[in-house]
């Protein structure tokens, strides 16, 4: 599976051989935003359009549309946990931010 995005939405793509076209899927939302193509230009502005109708029926109906992610979020640990994160941060002279970053990105990418 492959990804591509728009306007900060992510999407996951993949290749029907059988039916030989490109799918893809808006991920990380509630609601449910697909989108195909034959070819991958197709298939960028099916995403485009996809999306943007997405945005004019939310503002249709006035509701917010679900935002991609911002970039935040809270995690809640044990207090000995949050220590040792901090001590670790502070060793290799980083901000705990940072570390909890760097540590996520390693994580994220096995």
């Amino acid at each position: 599976m492959n990804t591509m995005s728009y306007k900060g939405y992510q999407a996951v793509v993949s290749y029907d051989e059988e039916a030989e076209f490109f799918h893809g899927e808006v991920v990380d939302l509630r609601d449910v935003i697909t989108f195909q193509g034959k070819s991958v230009s197709e298939l960028k502005k099916a995403l485009a359009g996809s999306v943007e109708d997405y945005l004019a029926f939310c503002k249709e109906r006035g509701e917010e549309p679900e935002k991609p992610f911002s970039g935040q979020f809270v995690v809640r640990v044990e207090p000995p946990l949050h220590r040792a994160v901090a001590t670790a941060a502070k060793r290799a002279g980083l901000s705990l931010n940072r570390w909890v970053a760097m540590t996520l990105e390693r994580a994220a990418s096995h």
